[in-house]
């Protein structure tokens, strides 16, 4: 009765864990508003153009950059965001760490055509 009970109790944490766990596609949607956000605003300042509008060109979830034994690093979805306004246009590459840190641009001015 005892191995019964212990083999419930793996069974129902083995459920848990995976009942807790987001999918990716949940994952990039919750971040994506604040990666357009982010590359809206440093697009519009970059241009000069106050009416650029986004357009997200892909998006992917990317693993921890470190994982051993002991720690594991944090997930991120990197976005490619495209401003276009004022007769120009950038691409953006925008990093959001999973947790809620925020998103920030992983590149310079260089793309401006």
């Amino acid at each position: 009765m005892k191995t019964s009970s212990a083999s419930w109790a793996a069974v129902a944490g083995a459920l848990t864990l995976t009942a807790c766990a987001t999918p990716p596609a949940q994952v990039l949607a919750g971040m994506e508003p604040q990666a357009v956000d982010t590359a809206l605003q440093r697009g519009r300042f970059d241009l000069q153009c106050p009416n650029a509008q986004p357009t997200v060109l892909s998006r992917e979830l990317r693993p921890p950059a470190i994982e051993t034994f002991r720690y594991s690093g944090v997930q991120r979805g990197v976005f490619t965001i495209g401003i276009s306004g004022c007769d120009k246009q950038m691409t953006f590459q925008i990093v959001c760490p999973d947790g809620g840190y925020g998103c920030f641009s992983a590149d310079g001015r260089e793309n401006v055509r």
